[in-house]
């Protein structure tokens, strides 16, 4: 039979998603600044929720209150716990009123932590993130024990999302965040059973998925995040994420999301990095593609038996279709759609749209005619971002509204989204004392 997008798909855990549709995770930063979810969390999630996704997976929830993705993340980490769970009870709740699942992604930011964070945050060895600007400093190399820390806070934070109600985890190990810094060797350069050899530098993700599983069970979902590659030279090749990827399913993980690229090479945003991209050696479908990663994943479908989420990039239902029925993809992520049209996959299950909006080509910082300055990195880095910030600013409005705000320009978004994280930070800093 056919796979199509309204075909259920069942989980190795037996878990049973209603059709082939995953909203993906995106950063929302709607938490309080303690890190506790806010009614606007509720509200954002319960239109997603009505929206027709078989499955939404939250946006960054940090282990570590001292390695935030960004101001506004929810934290679920020590004292915060107790704080934290009605009002996480309430949000799991909202988001899963249509009968669908909802899963909690969980992440350390390691290196990737801005400094207004954390000006030395932890990672697998003191190297630098390699972006201009100085927004990144020099982190400090995890000690054996630090490492346990991680693991065990992953497995604490898991475990508390499925006392809040949440049907399922997502752990991030993708885009250069802790786990996914672990496993490149331009990152990790360690020498001690965390370092070196691939086995060595996947040790802490396996660890993690292990000690996950013991502390939520063989029926709760848990998924990883994995990068198809860095993109980088010296980095995490196809190669890697393919052994990796053999490795997590045996490990016993439900649902594997392939994606790509770090800060320095932002392949998730379909943009350039700070250096050339290194090609991968992975053949191209016979197909014309519009999504990013379905050549990886069809590629690992031929040695992975766990069922694959596919994110990045799709627009169209005939791309969406092919991925399925050519087997590289079994859930279709999306994300910048939805912030847009947060009912676009019940309008594509019902078949009143075969095209989803596709707003990022447009938005820009700088006009065209001064296209040419994105030639200089730091400008180009801050229009990348200034589009990013728009879609930022899209979840706000569709949190307080239930619809996009259409007059935003990005240069409104990237204000407003910088102003946000500096009175967040600034109260964070004022309760911590």
């Amino acid at each position: 039979m056919a796979v199509t997008l309204d075909s259920p798909l069942t989980l190795p855990n037996g878990a049973v998603i209603p059709n082939r549709i995953a909203k993906a995770a995106m950063t929302e930063g709607l938490a309080r600044p303690d890190g506790v979810p806010t009614e606007a969390l509720e509200q954002l999630y319960g239109h997603w929720s009505q929206g027709g996704a078989g499955v939404l997976i939250s946006g960054n929830i940090m282990i570590d209150p001292d390695h935030l993705e960004r101001p506004g993340n929810v934290i679920i980490a020590g004292k915060s716990i107790d704080d934290a769970l009605p009002a996480l009870t309430r949000w799991a709740k909202a988001a899963t009123a249509n009968g669908n699942h909802f899963w909690a992604q969980l992440s350390h930011s390691g290196r990737q932590t801005t400094k207004l964070v954390n000006p030395n945050p932890k990672a697998p060895s003191a190297v630098k993130l390699g972006l201009p600007g100085g927004q990144f400093g020099t982190p400090e190399a995890l000690t054996l024990e630090e490492i346990g820390d991680v693991v065990d806070g992953f497995a604490a934070t898991a475990a508390v999302t499925k006392e809040a109600g949440f049907t399922g985890v997502q752990i991030h190990a993708a885009h250069g965040y802790l786990l996914s810094s672990f496993l490149s060797p331009r990152s990790n350069i360690r020498d001690d059973d965390y370092g070196g050899s691939l086995e060595n530098r996947a040790r802490i993700l396996l660890e993690t998925v292990g000690k996950v599983r013991a502390s939520v069970g063989k029926e709760f979902t848990i998924a990883v995040k994995l990068n198809s590659a860095d993109f980088q030279r010296g980095g995490f090749a196809f190669e890697d994420s393919l052994q990796v990827a053999q490795w997590l399913a045996n490990a016993g993980v439900d649902l594997l999301e392939i994606s790509g690229g770090t800060y320095e090479q932002p392949k998730l945003l379909g943009v350039e990095g700070v250096e050339a991209e290194e090609p991968q050696n992975v053949a191209p479908s016979t197909a014309k593609r519009e999504a990013y990663f379905v050549d990886f994943a069809k590629a690992m479908q031929e040695t992975v038996s766990v069922p694959l989420m596919v994110t990045g990039g799709f627009r169209t239902r005939v791309a969406m279709d092919y991925a399925l029925e050519s087997g590289a993809a079994d859930m279709i992520g999306l994300g910048r759609p939805m912030c847009v049209m947060p009912d676009a996959p019940k309008q594509l299950l019902e078949g009143t749209i075969d095209h989803l909006p596709s707003p990022e080509g447009e938005l820009r910082l700088l006009p065209s005619w001064l296209s040419w300055l994105r030639a200089f990195q730091l400008i180009k880095t801050v229009d990348t971002f200034a589009v990013q910030y728009w879609f930022y600013g899209q979840i706000y409005a569709l949190a307080e509204t239930g619809a996009m705000d259409p007059s935003l320009t990005p240069f409104q978004a990237f204000r407003m989204v910088e102003d946000r994280n500096k009175q967040l930070m600034a109260e964070r800093n004022r309760i911590r004392g």
